[in-house]
């Protein structure tokens, strides 16, 4: 039996030991999966949704402890690990109401009646990253649960702890045994075979982009679904009519909530110019003040990175030539830690152009409205972002104009799980959450009944 060794981040302490999941028994899990669906898919829609509603309450339960394990596992504050527990719970209380409305249409016809049936896939394989362990795996199980299929979930490797917990809490609340089912282990086992396993018939994969490009090229063979929800490098965009103090105050949340391993992260900041000197002067006691240190603790805002691995990678992005503005603190010792850093650097660099995933941001200036739009659009990637002004008219312009999936005027709120999440160009495929999700998981059938 292979294993991994769980490790606090902001301690570099040992906390568990996990077993990872061969080849075989991903194959048994995957194939009582199935036979679970042919039960499930037939259970009547008020009692699934009655027993989603069971595994929420069950999740609410829990929901302190379940915060705390992702404060040790994944390093997140214990505010934000509290929001992330809440999320989903809400999540499954809200596609808990979708059993009971996934109707389909009678389409008028000649000769007859015509009528449409939303069924469920089968198996869906949903593997999730390490910076959001436990909501991005309730986005892509609860829609999944409610349209009636089951659902083979695979955790980051090195952040399994949370996800393993929900799988309990589905069984306590009486969901049947193999309905969701969590199988920790490598991506180049456990997810490789969700893709190339002709039994599960759809993807959700949440992670780089370099890897979801190899997931949808695997998916291909089979003519298997896949939703990609990828990187970003998304834009901050503060126009000189804004509320000046209002944007740089927001700027350090927008950009280093969760250390900055968010890739709805605001890590790009473009400001007009003639305002760029006040803001970064607005801004620098707001960088400063953005407290890194102990998750543990309620007033903290930034705890560490994932691992020591990732802190390298973000650190590799520092070298001699950027041009630092300023930095945060971050404690010194035992722990992945990194400060809250501010660049100013040209709009073709590389920490400008690349997902750093990290608690760096870079200041750019840009001239007009056309400008901005030019520079932000300038990216392979298209998930997020925001708009700065208080002109109604270039608010919208700008929102039409710029190419991401969820962008926010005079705000950074990027994820409301009852609307529709995802990105443009590299940054995704597919759309996760909002009313429409359950059918992301469901097959259209047409049946034509002739009357005479």
């Amino acid at each position: 039996m292979t294993t991994t060794e769980i490790i606090n981040p902001a301690t570099e302490e040992v906390i568990d030991t996990v077993a990872l999941a061969s080849l075989e028994e991903t194959d048994a899990a995957i194939a009582r999966a199935q036979r679970a669906f042919e039960t499930w898919r037939t259970v009547d829609p008020a009692d699934r949704a009655r027993l989603l509603r069971r595994f929420a309450d069950a999740v609410d339960a829990d929901l302190e402890s379940l915060a705390v394990l992702e404060v040790r596992n994944a390093g997140h504050t214990i505010g934000n690990a509290r929001w992330e527990a809440g999320n989903v719970r809400d999540v499954l209380t809200y596609y808990a109401g979708a059993p009971e409305r996934l109707s389909g249409r009678q389409i008028p016809a000649p000769g007859g009646v015509n009528i449409t049936f939303h069924e469920p896939l089968g198996v869906i394989g949903v593997i999730v990253p390490w910076n959001f362990p436990m909501p991005i795996a309730a986005w892509g199980f609860a829609p999944a649960l409610a349209a009636g299929n089951t659902v083979v979930l695979k955790p980051a490797e090195i952040t399994p702890l949370t996800a393993i917990r929900l799988g309990e809490l589905a069984l306590e609340a009486g969901l049947p045994e193999d309905v969701l089912t969590v199988l920790p282990g490598k991506g180049s086992v456990v997810g490789e075979r969700f893709v190339t396993h002709p039994t599960v018939r759809k993807i959700v994969f949440t992670g780089s982009t370099g890897v979801g490009k190899r997931i949808m090229a695997g998916c291909a063979d089979q003519i298997k679904r896949v939703t990609l929800e990828l990187g970003g490098k998304n834009s901050n965009i503060i126009f000189a009519d804004a509320d000046l103090e209002q944007a740089a105050a927001s700027t350090p949340g927008g950009a280093f909530d969760n250390a900055g391993q968010d890739c709805c992260a605001r890590s790009r900041v473009l400001v007009q110019r003639s305002t760029l000197d006040r803001y970064l002067e607005l801004l620098e006691p707001a960088v400063k003040n953005f407290t890194c240190g102990d998750p543990r603790q309620e007033s903290i805002h930034m705890g560490p990175l994932v691992s020591a691995a990732h802190r390298e990678s973000v650190a590799s992005f520092l070298d001699n030539d950027v041009p630092i503005a300023f930095q945060g603190s971050a404690p010194t010792g035992p722990g992945y830690w990194f400060p809250p850093t501010v660049l100013t650097p040209s709009a073709d660099s590389r920490v400008f152009q690349e997902e750093i995933f990290g608690p760096v941001l870079a200041v750019v200036p840009f001239e007009d409205e056309a400008d901005a739009v030019r520079i932000a659009n300038d990216t392979e990637y298209g998930l997020s972002g925001s708009i700065w002004t208080r002109d109604v008219g270039r608010a919208l312009r700008v929102s039409r104009a710029v190419e991401a999936g969820n962008l926010s005027v005079n705000s950074h709120a990027s994820v409301r799980y009852w609307t529709p999440f995802g990105g443009f160009k590299q940054s995704g495929f597919g759309r996760e959450l909002g009313p429409d999700a359950p059918q992301a998981f469901t097959e259209t059938k047409n049946v034509f009944l002739a009357t005479n």
